[in-house]
């Protein structure tokens, strides 16, 4: 069975950072790609960050030089450094995997993905 377990949610005050992990089982790691999105109360899931199998980056445009995406294929795990932290970067966030070479921006090309885990910032 595949598995993606997220960690390192919390609640921290605006301008604070926080980084996010994604611990993947069950799965060809480096064969995936891998992403993060995030689904604030009310709204609907957004994309946030991608990683390519060789380690490229992809972002939205609304974390761009403020977030970080980086995996680890050894650990099997993907990471999301996030810094100066607002309000609106509230919400649940999702690690997920896609298979194949799709648009990474797009939640319908993810086949995996994690629980979620909940990242709060406020004053």
């Amino acid at each position: 069975q595949v598995l993606l377990v997220e960690s390192g949610g919390g609640l921290v005050q605006p301008g604070a950072s926080l980084r996010l992990s994604c611990k993947a089982s069950g799965l060809p790691f480096s064969a995936y790609r891998m992403g993060w999105f995030r689904q604030a109360p009310g709204k609907e899931r957004e994309f946030v960050a991608a990683v390519r199998r060789d380690g490229s980056p992809f972002y939205a445009d609304s974390v761009r030089g403020l977030f970080t995406i980086s995996r680890d294929n050894t650990k099997e795990t993907v990471y999301l450094q996030m810094n100066s932290l607002k309000p609106g970067d509230t919400g649940v966030y999702y690690c997920a995997a896609a298979p194949g070479p799709l648009e990474l921006g797009r939640e319908s090309s993810y086949t995996y993905w994690g629980q979620g885990t909940q990242v709060t910032v406020s004053s």
